[in-house]
Order: C-alpha cells, then sequence, then structure tokens
C-alpha cells in the first residue's frame, strides 16, 4: 500500500472545520481522525481548549500506524461525562487520511506527519452560536456554562494556539461561505 496523503484541518471552535472534513471523508472515502477523540479523562473545570488537555502522543502514534498501513484503535471520547469509553472504533487507513480539530496545526509533531495543512476561518461571534447550539444539543451543556466556558478558556486559548496556528497553513478555508465551494477547493489540491 502507497502511504496515505495526511490532510490536516484546524480552526477555531464552531469554524466549519469538522463539517468540511466529513464532507471531504464522504465524498472521497477518506479515513477521518478528530483529535476530540483524544481528550484526556477530565471533569467540567478541564482547560479543554488547551494543548495539555489532549493526549496527543497517542495521535501521534495512531497517525505513524496508519501512515505505514497498519489499522488503529481509535478512543471514543464521551463529552457529557468527560471520559473515554472502554470501547474503540477501529480504523483502516486508506489513501487519503483527514485529521481535525482545533489544535491539529498548533502541535510540531502533528504538522510534520501532515501533507497539507489547512485553516477553517470564521468570525468569532459566528463561532460562539454555533457553539451554544452544538454544544446545548450534543453535549448536554445550557446556555450559561456554554458562555462561562467560551470566556474562560475558549477565547483565550483560541488567541495563545488555534489562531496563530493558522501561520502554518498552506490553504484556508472560509466557514462561513457556500460549505460546498470550500470542500471543492479543498478537493481540488488533493491528489485523488
Amino acid at each position: 500500500m502507497t502511504r496515505p496523503f495526511v490532510v490536516g484541518i484546524a480552526g477555531g471552535t464552531a469554524s466549519g472545520k469538522t463539517t468540511i472534513a466529513q464532507r471531504v471523508a464522504d465524498l472521497t472515502g477518506a479515513a477521518l481522525v478528530t483529535h476530540d477523540r483524544y481528550y484526556r479523562d477530565a471533569d467540567a473545570s478541564t482547560n479543554f481548549d488547551h494543548p495539555a488537555s489532549l493526549d496527543t502522543a497517542r495521535l501521534v502514534a495512531d497517525l505513524d500506524r496508519l501512515r505505514v498501513g497498519e489499522p488503529v484503535e481509535l478512543p471514543i471520547y464521551h463529552f457529557p461525562t468527560h471520559q473515554r469509553l472502554a470501547t474503540t472504533d477501529r480504523l483502516i487507513p486508506g489513501p487519503l487520511l483527514v485529521v481535525e480539530g482545533i489544535l491539529v496545526l498548533a502541535e510540531p509533531s502533528l504538522r510534520a506527519r501532515f501533507d497539507l495543512c489547512v485553516f477553517v476561518r470564521a468570525a468569532a461571534d459566528v463561532r460562539l452560536i454555533r457553539r451554544v447550539r452544538r454544544d446545548i444539543a450534543e453535549r448536554g451543556r445550557d446556555v450559561e456554562s456554554v458562555l462561562r466556558q467560551y470566556l474562560a478558556t475558549v477565547r483565550p486559548m483560541h488567541e495563545t494556539f488555534v489562531e496563530p496556528s493558522a501561520a502554518h497553513a498552506s490553504l484556508v478555508l472560509e466557514g462561513e461561505s457556500v460549505l460546498d465551494e470550500e470542500v471543492e477547493r479543498l478537493l481540488a489540491v488533493l491528489p485523488i
């Protein structure tokens, strides 16, 4: 098997990166790995937007295995309890591998494994609205807890780690533009 072409997609919380990554995976059959799977067991007081909250070393090891054609067991993180589940999801690599998460371009060890670095931009107010909606619908949160977390950790970590990582991107996509057009921009530069 030829080594997979690996794309890293980063961007601020609720910028559209996951939607773009999922659409690319759906259209191409790419294997998709989300950095969110690698959160460490935690509690509600954890700063989930700081690199230390993620087991990036395990993701790097998994990527190294995927890049040589070996399957991996991806962790499953349960956001309402802030714990990893005992079960895993088996991932078999293919010719294209997409890795997405807010901090994937902020981590040099991950960037070194990417053939293409992509950053998805969206305005802060748009990202906040999307985050509130998502966290209520998918993560069992209430508006007050989402806003408290956003002000305490999400925004400062975005400014410290996420936004500066855009400098490593060779392609910047617009998370507020027409989704299909942005996906086409990415597909146009992939060797598929």
